[in-house]
């Protein structure tokens, strides 16, 4: 059967507290995910600094328009918690996607879901 949609959303649990506050690193990351996954960005990606009123929820969050459809993340300072999200209506490999959070984030656990979207 196929699909309008492919979701994968990586929940991943302590990681490196430096690369998870950098916005450089989370750039890299985005820059190199992309083309892993064999996507197609629509601009650059915007990757801001939000809610430092709010220690338990400060850190950055990234958006990358993709062709078909987006990438999102949201990097959490005080714990090196990340949350990340992969939609597209075109086929990709997790287990690449994940290699990738695993190298640029270094993550001590990854809870991995995927869904299928159909209407």
């Amino acid at each position: 059967m196929a699909y309008w949609g492919y979701h994968l959303i990586l929940d991943c649990k302590n990681g490196n507290i430096e690369k998870v506050r950098s916005r450089d690193n989370i750039k890299k990351f985005i820059l190199k995910l992309v083309p892993e996954i064999k996507m197609i960005a629509y601009g650059e990606p915007t990757i801001e600094h939000f809610a430092t009123h709010l220690p338990e929820s400060a850190g950055y969050s990234l958006v990358q328009l993709i062709e078909t459809s987006s990438i999102t993340g949201h990097f959490v300072d005080i714990n090196g918690d990340c949350y990340i999200d992969i939609f597209s209506c075109k086929k990709f490999d997790i287990a690449i996607a994940e290699s990738i959070v695993q190298k640029y984030f270094k993550p001590t656990q990854i809870r991995t879901t995927y869904l299928t979207r159909q209407a």
